[in-house]
């Protein structure tokens, strides 16, 4: 009977286990709804502040030089890299992907010295694992309502690259797509390159007209045009130097927020879908357990039974 009541024990265990990966399913369930509303309100808004950038900074009338954050250095000789993980772990393969893409992204560029920047505590295995240089690192909340949260760390960023600390800072993040779907990306985001072909940040799907599509900004250039076929010519008040000012650490603050967004949409979908994978093998578990254990009771009472038989026998005789 020893082994059934380590089968019962056992059984007891994975149901407690159950209750806790059902009850944070539930949870990320929650925080990822919140989270997804955040995405969709905020990235109409976030593509078009970009756009309207990318349109100011490279009008006729403007040069590269008319903003530092526009300026592209000659040699890139030391990088920064935001990366956004969780804090907690039980969010499958969030964190190893999110790190993994960030190391490749390194090496495609010929492992320039480079520094991380960490906003989640999981990023930190980028210095334990890959000896990476961690020059700051923030702290994550599971939800973000508001830019100024993430004010520090764009002042940050700002300030060193205007200082020469560094000459290109990436944003590593994990780009929501749907509740089935993420996909790590690693964006630049300074120097703000007028002439990128890469996609904007937080834009994904081609429905959703993802990168710099030339049909689709064809279409709407052509919304600006003259029935002589000429460009309206924008002026800008007080000026498109006092513009760009203002909008470029915006613009900043604004991509950066926008990917913590999306990062966390991500991260809540990605452990919703763990802990309900986890649910179910705990049911699959139990349902296996229990019939071992069903099978363990009956050898036991077939035991019984032919010792019964035996005796019985023996007292006939």
């Amino acid at each position: 009977m020893a082994k059934a009541k380590e089968i019962q024990r056992r059984i007891k265990s994975v149901n407690n286990t159950k209750k806790i990966t059902k009850a944070m399913e539930m949870v990320a369930a929650v925080k990822m709804r919140k989270s997804v509303e955040a995405v969709l309100k905020t990235r109409t808004y976030a593509n078009l502040a970009w756009v309207t950038i990318l349109n100011i900074a490279g009008s006729s009338e403007l040069g590269k030089n008319l903003h530092p954050l526009l300026n592209i250095r000659p040699e890139t000789k030391k990088i920064a890299i935001v990366l956004i993980s969780s804090n907690r772990g039980l969010c499958g393969s969030f964190n190893s992907n999110i790190i993994n893409k960030a190391v490749s992204s390194i090496k495609k560029h010929g492992d320039i010295e480079t520094d991380f920047i960490v906003i989640g505590k999981k990023g930190l295995a980028v210095n334990s694992r890959y000896k990476y240089n961690v020059s700051a690192e923030f702290s994550k909340v599971d939800y973000v309502s508001e830019v100024k949260e993430v004010t520090p760390i764009a002042r940050l960023l700002i300030d060193d690259f205007l200082s020469g600390k560094y000459d290109k800072i990436f944003v590593a993040y994990t780009d929501f797509v749907s509740a089935v779907k993420q996909i790590s990306r690693v964006k630049q985001i300074l120097p703000i390159d007028i002439q990128t072909e890469d996609e904007y940040l937080g834009v994904v799907g081609k429905s959703e007209k993802i990168g710099t599509d030339k049909t689709y900004i064809a279409e709407k250039e052509n919304k600006y045009l003259r029935s002589n076929g000429q460009k309206y010519i924008f002026k800008y008040e007080p000026s498109s130097e006092e513009v760009l000012n203002q909008m470029i650490p915006r613009l900043i603050e604004l991509q950066l927020f926008q990917a913590l967004l999306e990062s966390n949409a991500s991260e809540h979908s990605i452990r919703m879908a763990a802990m309900h994978q986890a649910t179910e093998a705990a049911n699959d578990l139990v349902k296996e357990l229990t019939l071992f254990y069903n099978k363990a009771r009956q050898a036991v009472i077939t035991s019984e039974i032919a010792e019964i038989s035996a005796g019985s026998n023996a007292l006939k005789s």
